[in-house]
């Protein structure tokens, strides 16, 4: 079904025609091929930016290429990454891409510059605009945002979505993951999205309450806050220790820093930190 339309009642019909739209989060526990065991031939696959590093083969079952945009267009488009991604998709099996944009300094590119696939432009910022002020949200939070909103008839599943820093993804601070992760487990705890456990693991809470059934949640809540709150104080005793041992090389990193040319992302958020608004 080619991305051709414009209005929400079609995009909602076009989701509407799976089963599940499964959000591939781009961390080191994502495991798409392990993900096509667990979903039926009518599951959309939802794909971020640089699918290489989740992607180690092709992928040929009916897939979403979402590109994020920066202020220089596509961020795949920019650093000329568009043919290397397409690579991972049969062209039978890619839906098409959606070029979105989040934050308003950031700037589509044309469709011409993704190598003959199917584009879609899709603004996001008006619907991220209560969002931490100085931060920009992440691609993956901003779509289910407006996948919730626009309530398909298949399910709304996140796979992956850990926001935590790995061996190969980096966590950038330019996003603010701690307000992503509560908001998105309060998305699920409601039914408005469903999370995909990889792991099989539960919750730490939830291994409590079945060892104490007795015991209310909410005391059970507050011994977690006092125990989280003791081995952060620990923490923040050994951080104080290391920013002692660590003056000196610091020193040299910021030096080093100053010397080097700002990055696209360091531009950004610095130009965020001047004008939250922009």
């Amino acid at each position: 079904m080619p991305l051709n339309f414009r209005e929400r009642d079609e995009w909602r019909q076009f989701f509407s025609s799976f089963s599940h739209i499964v959000l591939v989060g781009n961390s080191d526990r994502t495991e798409p091929f392990r993900l096509t065991e667990a979903f039926p031939q009518s599951a959309l696959f939802v794909f971020f930016n640089k699918v290489y590093k989740v992607l180690n083969r092709s992928f040929d079952r009916p897939s979403l290429l979402v590109a994020r945009s920066g202020t220089s267009g596509a961020n795949i488009v920019h650093r000329k990454e568009v043919k290397d991604v397409l690579s991972f998709f049969p062209e039978e099996a890619l839906v098409g891409i959606v070029n979105i944009r989040v934050a308003p300094s950031e700037q589509f590119s044309p469709k011409s510059a993704f190598e003959g696939a199917k584009v879609y432009h899709l603004d996001l910022t008006s619907l991220t605009k209560d969002y931490p002020a100085g931060k920009i949200p992440t691609s993956g939070f901003a779509l289910t945002l407006w996948l919730r909103d626009l309530q398909p008839a298949a399910e709304i599943v996140l796979a992956g979505f850990s926001g935590t820093r790995g061996e190969t993804w980096k966590v950038f601070n330019v996003h603010d993951w701690t307000y992503e992760q509560v908001f998105l487990r309060l998305c699920a705890k409601r039914g408005e999205i469903a999370v995909f456990n990889q792991d099989g693991d539960v919750t730490r809470a939830a291994a409590l309450l079945k060892s104490f059934p007795d015991m209310p949640p909410a005391e059970l809540l507050m011994e977690m806050t006092a125990v989280l709150a003791e081995r952060q104080d620990s923490a923040n005793d050994q951080i104080d220790r290391l920013m002692s041992v660590t003056k000196f090389q610091r020193g040299l990193d910021a030096l080093f820093r100053r010397i080097r040319p700002k990055t696209r992302k360091q531009r950004e958020q610095a130009r965020l930190k001047k004008d939250p608004n922009s």
